[in-house]
């Protein structure tokens, strides 16, 4: 593999070249620094590419935004490279991770907070639910609820919410190689792909409450350090193609969800389950479900046309657009023209998906566009 993907980067533009990243020039444990590891998920951007596209495309010390902020990896990589960062998205458990990896907090309060439930680790006698019976043995789900009774009474319980749902991924009956897309519940021991072994299903959510607890107390602090002292998040739940945006941005940094290939809000099924979340996957743009037949392309360039119209509205003039995203079914450029943006740069970036079910290689282009004079 190192020899392949070093003939294959010796042919990339020196600027593309920038872009890309090995394994070895970029570890994991870099691409998923501080609060980027709060909890999986999929289809993110690493921040190092955020970090060098603001540098490029938004003036220092500026306003971004991303209509399609997801984990809020531009949101969170803006406050650490010294920007004003708005991001929108319409799934409530990604504006729920936003706001949690944005907020300013105060340290000892959190660390009280965090250890105190921490030590109140236990099990409720309430019946599970059934989504809980299904994909939960007994212990895990009475565990899972205890923690849930908690929540209310702490001031930072978003944190804890978000703490709730990684441990209900971790917690959940399935085998290791399928966490990321679990098919049925694994109830039986069984030969583990992942670990070369026979493993048995997580029987329990306490271990992974407590140990999930202090990582995020670690990371959270690690980020309140890193982060500039007066630029701010907004986080907006809702459709990019409804909400009210202020104007005078100076920048748009976003990916686009791509056509038929994730359903946001099912990959965190467990979240709405467990936190009652509000859930408006019918307005998801480009959903799984919805597949890729033409009906299904045309509704996902209508909606994201409507959106970069929108976005191209509120920025300064001359201010970038600036697109990630696998266009391999061409739909960019008529979405970009009737967005009323002109292509002004292209630039192909190798990925290569390190781990994992879906981990491969492909290449993305990143769009860069301006307003229409």
């Amino acid at each position: 593999m190192a020899s392949t993907q070093a003939a294959l980067y010796a042919e990339l533009a020196a600027d593309e070249l920038h872009l890309s990243w090995s394994e070895a020039e970029l570890p994991e444990r870099e691409r998923t620094k501080h609060v980027h590891r709060l909890h999986p998920y999929l289809g993110k951007f690493v921040p190092q590419l955020v970090e060098a596209l603001l540098q490029r495309y938004v003036r220092p010390s500026g306003r971004v935004l991303d209509p399609f902020a997801g984990s809020g990896t531009t949101l969170v990589q803006a406050l650490e490279s010294g920007y004003d960062a708005v991001g929108v998205d319409i799934a409530a458990f990604n504006s729920l991770l936003m706001g949690v990896k944005t907020t300013r907090y105060d340290p000892f309060s959190l660390e009280r907070e965090l250890r105190d439930a921490r030590s109140r680790l236990g099990r409720s006698r309430k019946r599970s639910g059934e989504y809980l019976s299904e994909w939960y043995a007994p212990e895990a789900a009475s565990e899972l609820l205890h923690f849930r009774s908690l929540i209310d009474e702490y001031e930072y319980a978003d944190v804890l919410r978000v703490v709730l749902a990684r441990a209900a991924r971790s917690a959940r009956l399935t085998t290791h190689f399928d966490l990321e897309f679990p098919g049925a519940p694994q109830r039986e021991p069984y030969w583990c792909h992942k670990h070369r072994r026979t493993c048995r299903p997580v029987q329990e959510a306490n271990k992974f409450l407590a140990r999930y607890l202090l990582d995020t107390l670690e990371r959270l602090n690690e980020f309140q350090r890193v982060r500039d002292r007066v630029r701010e998040a907004e986080v907006l739940h809702g459709d990019a193609r409804d909400v009210v945006l202020d104007q005078g941005f100076d920048g748009v940094v976003t990916s686009p969800p791509y056509p038929g290939l994730i359903d946001y809000h099912e990959q965190h099924r467990y979240a709405y389950a467990l936190l009652g979340l509000d859930d408006r996957r019918e307005r998801e743009l480009g959903a799984a479900a919805l597949g890729t037949s033409r009906a299904a392309l045309r509704t996902y360039v209508d909606g994201v046309s409507d959106v970069l119209r929108r976005c191209g509205a509120a920025l300064h003039p001359d201010a970038a657009v600036v697109i990630v995203v696998n266009d391999r079914r061409e739909l960019y450029p008529e979405i970009l023209e009737r967005s009323g943006l002109r292509l002004v740069d292209r630039l192909e970036r190798h990925v290569n998906r390190r781990t994992g079910r879906r981990a491969g290689e492909y290449f993305e282009s990143i769009l860069v566009a301006v307003r229409e004079a």
